[in-house]
């Protein structure tokens, strides 16, 4: 498999940690579905995967890469983002936690 890798500059990703209640595990999986696909279209967009722990089914990873700050910023904007953002607010078992990475090669 070949990398995409990112030339002149680096890649802004966020590694998004979310722990969901049990109750709210299948519609949280829904909602980060729709969030997904919009998402993977958005200009700038370089990947948004989800990852799901295998040894925690309640605790996922969110792979979001965006070739700049500015386009990252922008999805924070848009209405896909802002409906799943208050969808799985009162999902979360504790405060969803993003940390910040340069992506060197993806």
């Amino acid at each position: 498999m070949q990398a995409n890798t990112i030339n002149a500059d680096k890649a802004y990703v966020t590694l998004v940690q979310v722990h969901v209640r049990v109750a709210h595990l299948q519609s949280f999986i829904a909602a980060t579905r729709i969030n997904h696909e919009a998402s993977v279209r958005e200009p700038g967009n370089l990947r948004f995967d989800v990852l799901q722990s295998v040894e925690d089914p309640t605790r996922f990873t969110l792979v979001e890469a965006y070739v700049n700050e500015a386009a990252a910023a922008a999805h924070k904007l848009t209405a896909h983002y802002l409906a799943w953002r208050d969808a799985v607010a009162d999902w979360m078992a504790i405060p969803r936690q993003g940390l910040r990475y340069d992506g060197l090669y993806l």
